[in-house]
């Protein structure tokens, strides 16, 4: 999906923060309750920077496991994190989307920064601004 930085042809720099998810699933003792995990970290890839992209960005993954976790929770755990981070004066929609490693998949927007959801040029006329994907990841 993306180019990686390598250090020497052993050693590469991080282009996700999903290994995090292997560990947490392999040291969690599920006996003592859901596995709730957030990972959040730098990582670096090969992308030509441009407004939309850069070679090095943050990125944050959350995993639950736990007994009948629906999508409802998922869009409140993102609806949640999305004010947390940008206000609650912003609405959140969630649209299907595609990702090799979830299923389902969606992207997650927030209505546009600048225009309030009417429509400008930062957010080409839809009134939204994408902000993450998400979906189910299956271990």
């Amino acid at each position: 999906m993306q180019d990686t930085f390598y250090i020497t042809k052993e050693i590469l720099m991080r282009t996700h923060t999903s290994p995090m998810q292997a560990r947490a699933l392999e040291t969690h003792d599920f006996s003592t309750g859901p596995l709730k995990m957030i990972s959040p970290g730098v990582v670096f890839r090969r992308d030509t920077d441009d407004p939309t992209h850069s070679h090095q960005f943050h990125q944050v993954e959350g995993i639950v496991i736990d007994k009948h976790i629906t999508m409802a929770d998922l869009k409140g755990t993102l609806a949640a994190m999305t004010h947390a981070l940008f206000g609650s004066k912003f609405a959140v929609r969630l649209r299907p989307s595609y990702f090799p490693f979830t299923e389902p998949s969606v992207e997650a927007d927030i209505t546009c920064m600048n225009c309030g959801g009417k429509g400008c040029s930062v957010c080409k006329g839809s009134g939204w601004i994408e902000v993450l994907g998400a979906g189910w990841v299956h271990p």
